[in-house]
């Protein structure tokens, strides 16, 4: 194959599209615009890895942070339960990747649909007090075909579940094969009645488009995958996009505000380069793919005399409706080693709970799957969940415990519901500024009672499994007074048919500007059961040839 050659843009030319940000959504929106033959610069905050590049260093990833980056970086952000509190300056409450590929390069792979009653459920239960609980605009059959070039352009390795939903064709790749935590997820399942099956995940189990299969090192969830058998944008989509010689990468690039004009269109993407010069990229139409918390943050940051409130804000719904998904775990110590910490997070999951009972008296749902506490990292092991077990934190008899539970130990997650308040949101911080003097990330959260009472029936439903698996002794959590921080950055510029209620219409395109989109987790109108980064991906497949399409018609 001759090599590709990559164009470079003069900025003071106009092209089709500037795309901000290159994570699963971005990557996808940049292969989708440029193979179908409009110019595109994409424009990434972060370097540009490979897998030579990835290792194994915990203290890199986890403590210096040097994928996430935090405050220790220049880049701090701030958090607050309720309007009402005074914000308080964190290393880090939203988290997600700063390089090519964004979050996808460091996700656990963890691929679930969405059924077709997340699209429609505030229909289906009706309203719910204190939220904004609402219908998608499009339904799972809209989106059914995305799913399915979601399996095969990027590579997903599974098997048709008994509540998986609808499919028009089978995984590419076959299941992985079980590790030990989910043979006693399996097994205590079975005997309470329930019905595991395969993990869908992001991860080759074989080679698939040129790429290899999994080695199963056990290093997935918060490291780069460095044999690229993780099914990220950084080695799916992104490699096309750049080989059509229609697409410009530009890393190192920190965007600060989109342009309008006088009409109200968007007209240029404003950044400074790797040098700290200001560009300024023109383009027929931008598309916003940063994530359910930078989105928001650029558009607010980009008022102007006809966007007084922010961009795309004439509803005032830009960073409101911020959702995380619930989270909870339980972990088990067991007489025989289960050596969870090898390969992918997780194998098997069980989704009998995907829709609870209403007559439990809340509302809710979600998934629970086996791992390994710490994500099959000793240090992290170490330093957070063997305590919990009351092991001596140094000695002799620390590092006795450490060698044999760090092999016996499993844990069974609970990946739950999370119910959309104007409460949460995401705002500018009016007295934080990061490195650059851009106003920091500001997060309002605290989870609806309904969330709270989700993430604690699953947390006791995963007791009763780790009981029937036979654990010898048993510790968990959840967040009993509310989550403050998280990965899932969701439903922030949501999609919807009402311009006073929504950011972006059915096809992601701004309401308030005909040639502005956004297509991320912000997008998303209901949160699912724990793993979005499918749906987002299938999102963006889905409007990047709708946009295309209406970009020939000239109705851009």
């Amino acid at each position: 194959m001759a090599e590709a050659v990559f164009p470079s843009f003069p900025t003071r030319e106009e092209v089709d599209f500037v795309i901000v940000g290159s994570g699963a959504a971005g990557g996808v929106m940049a292969k989708e615009l440029s193979t179908a033959g409009h110019s595109v610069v994409l424009l990434e905050q972060g370097p540009h890895l490979k897998a030579a590049d990835f290792h194994h260093d915990e203290w890199g990833y986890d403590h210096n942070l040097e994928l996430t980056w935090g405050r220790s970086q220049g880049y701090p952000q701030t958090f607050r339960k309720f309007e009402s509190d005074v914000a308080e300056e964190r290393e880090m409450v939203c988290g997600y990747a700063h390089n090519v590929g964004g979050s996808s390069m460091h996700y656990s792979g963890n691929f679930w649909r969405f059924r077709p009653i997340d699209f429609v459920e505030a229909s289906v239960r009706g309203p719910i007090a204190g939220t904004n609980f609402s219908d998608w605009p499009i339904t799972y059959s809209d989106l059914e075909p995305y799913y399915t070039k979601v399996d095969w352009e990027v590579g997903v390795s599974g098997l048709q579940g008994p509540w998986d939903p609808p499919r028009t064709r089978e995984y590419p790749c076959p299941p992985m094969p079980i590790k030990g935590s989910d043979v006693l997820l399996e097994r205590a399942a079975k005997a309470m009645g329930l019905n595991p099956y395969p993990a869908p995940v992001a991860i080759l189990s074989q080679p698939h488009n040129g790429r290899p299969g999994c080695i199963h090192c056990g290093f997935c969830n918060g490291y780069g995958c460095e044999v690229n058998a993780k099914s990220s944008s950084l080695v799916t989509v992104i490699p096309v996009a750049l080989a059509t010689g229609n697409c410009e990468l530009r890393t190192h690039c920190t965007v600060h505000r989109v342009n309008t004009n006088e009409q109200g269109r968007a007209t240029e993407v404003v950044y400074w380069d790797a040098d700290g010069v200001e560009q300024a990229q023109r383009a027929k139409a931008v598309v916003l793919c940063a994530n359910g918390s930078e989105t928001p943050r650029l558009l607010l940051m980009s008022e102007s005399a006809q966007h007084p409130d922010g961009l795309a804000n004439s509803s005032g719904m830009v960073g409101k409706n911020l959702m995380f998904n619930g989270y909870s775990t339980v972990m088990g110590l067991f007489d025989e080693p289960v050596n969870a910490y090898k390969s992918v997070p997780a194998t098997r999951v069980v989704h009998d709970f995907y829709e609870l009972d209403p007559s439990l008296g809340f509302y809710g749902g979600g998934g629970i799957d086996g791992r390994h506490p710490s994500r099959g990292a000793p240090m992290g092991f170490a330093l957070t969940a063997a305590p919990a077990f009351g092991t001596p934190t140094w000695g002799s008899e620390f590092k006795a415990d450490l060698a044999y539970q760090f092999s016996h130990v499993a844990a069974f997650d609970g990946h739950t519901t999370s119910l959309p308040l104007s409460t949460n949101n995401i705002t500018l911080d009016p007295t934080v500024k990061d490195k650059f003097g851009r106003p920091a990330i500001r997060t309002t959260y605290m989870d609806h009672p309904d969330d709270i009472e989700t993430m604690r029936w699953f947390y006791e439903k995963t007791v009763e499994m780790m009981e029937v698996a036979g654990a010898s002794n048993i510790v968990g959590h959840y967040e009993r007074d509310g989550q403050e921080g998280n990965v899932h950055l969701l439903g922030t510029c949501r999609m919807g048919n009402d311009p006073d209620s929504s950011v972006v219409d059915a096809m992601n395109r701004a309401h308030d500007v005909p040639n502005l989109f956004m297509c991320d987790g912000s997008s998303l109108v209901t949160s699912g059961r724990g793993q979005p980064t499918m749906t987002i991906m299938a999102l963006a497949f889905r409007a990047g040839e709708l946009i295309s399409q209406a970009a020939r018609r000239n109705e851009i």
